[in-house]
């Protein structure tokens, strides 16, 4: 551990209180996904008061922002630490983003403290509304990230800690299958049945997966298929979820679900229009480099890890889509001893138990904070990172 990563680790008391109080303070007050006005303003009221400046309203999201923490020469690398703090609806802060977003802000408060000994432009970046839509998608679209050297965030997990975590890309679109009603007794030939086209698109599709690569997910609902069961159904609905650990290979059984609703459509004689209930989810495009300096600082802390479980990743996060523009990281911390699903009143409990997440919050911010510092205390790792990202963009298509 170099000169710089002990002076981090001294200098973190210094603002240790500040982040587990915002930590309870959003724990208490959980806003959901798009709403976090009041998080917001308590964060930024928190870095002013540091002398950190902030530009709100990033890529027009009312509760986006970035804390300029650092602000170093032009030819320097640009970091951005990544801030969460949207919680769900009824269960509040069950994924734990109170503490992500504390242990995020922890980390930039201390490199601030050490700014003259910092050669890079530091800045947190808040980042709403990853419950739902995912706004990192709509900051990744408007250009917030094209000219960092990487980000970084750390999100909770039950009983294990990651140096790196694995996502699904997904994409999901609504079908719309349109007919002829028609009495069902009385005269069918009349009716083009639109439920009839739904669940023939569901076989298809299931036919279809025998095609599909390994790892493909595809699931579906039926929210609509008619009202009456003696009338032939003029219109019907199909919700239709896909994921795969890689976009480009999610893309190919998009191509295929898109004909499996289209020859429904023709072998029914209805027709079919779709569309997408929101933007697509990337894959997390791990980058090994700066995966394995990530594990090297976890022994160096003592922080127990180990590697994801293979064919763990089930589940998805617009850092997908960031980590195809530049390098991303998102490691897992653990907050108990024992294995739990996310999204539970478990996690939102432990959120709101001060001797059980404040010790994860100071050790997450260590790890983002060091990790910093090594990149740009050790410019072949920093190297290596930026030539890892690229070639996996080569490599991945």
């Amino acid at each position: 551990m170099d000169q710089l990563q002990k002076l981090f680790l001294e200098k973190i008391f210094l603002n240790e209180q500040t982040a587990y109080d915002l930590n309870d303070d959003l724990a208490a007050h959980p806003e959901i996904s798009g709403q976090e006005f009041r998080s917001v303003k308590k964060i930024i009221e928190i870095l002013k008061a540091k002398e950190i400046a902030v530009t709100e309203n990033i890529a027009n999201l009312p509760t986006a922002f970035i804390g300029h923490v650092i602000q170093g020469e032009k030819n320097q690398p640009k970091i951005g630490i990544l801030m969460e703090y949207d919680a769900l609806p009824d269960i509040g802060h069950a994924c734990g983003h109170c503490a992500s977003g504390s242990l995020s802000l922890l980390a930039a408060l201390t490199l601030k403290e050490m700014a003259s000994e910092i050669s890079a432009s530091i800045d947190l970046i808040g980042t709403p509304n990853e419950e739902a839509t995912g706004d990192k998608i709509t900051m990744a679209n408007a250009g917030v990230f094209d000219d960092y050297a990487f980000v970084m965030m750390i999100h909770m997990n039950s009983d294990q800690t990651w140096p790196a975590c694995r996502f699904l890309a997904l994409s999901e679109i609504k079908a719309t299958f349109t007919g002829q009603t028609a009495h069902a007794a009385a005269a069918p030939w009349q009716g083009k049945n639109a439920l009839n086209a739904a669940m023939l698109a569901c076989h298809a599709i299931d036919m279809a997966r025998q095609q599909m690569k390994d790892g493909s997910r595809v699931s579906y609902i039926l929210p609509q298929g008619g009202t009456a069961s003696n009338v032939i159904v003029d219109k019907a609905e199909l919700i239709i979820n896909m994921r795969h650990a890689n976009k480009y290979d999610l893309a190919q059984n998009f191509t295929k679900v898109i004909n499996c609703l289209k020859g429904a459509a023709q072998a029914t004689e209805t027709s079919v229009t779709y569309e997408k209930t929101g933007e697509d989810f990337d894959d997390m495009n791990l980058n090994a480099p700066g995966i394995a300096a990530i594990d090297e600082i976890m022994t160096a802390i003592e922080l127990p890890h180990c590697d994801e479980p293979k064919g763990n990743a089930t589940g998805s996060s617009d850092i997908g889509n960031v980590s195809y523009i530049c390098p991303a990281f998102h490691p897992m911390i653990a907050i108990s001893d024992h294995w739990f699903s996310l999204h539970t009143k478990e996690v939102a409990a432990i959120m709101q138990t001060p001797e059980k997440i404040h010790p994860v919050i100071l050790a997450g911010a260590k790890v983002i904070g060091l990790f910093i510092i090594k990149t740009l205390s050790d410019q072949k790792l920093m190297e290596a990172i930026q030539m890892a990202f690229k070639n996996s963009l080569k490599n991945k298509a």
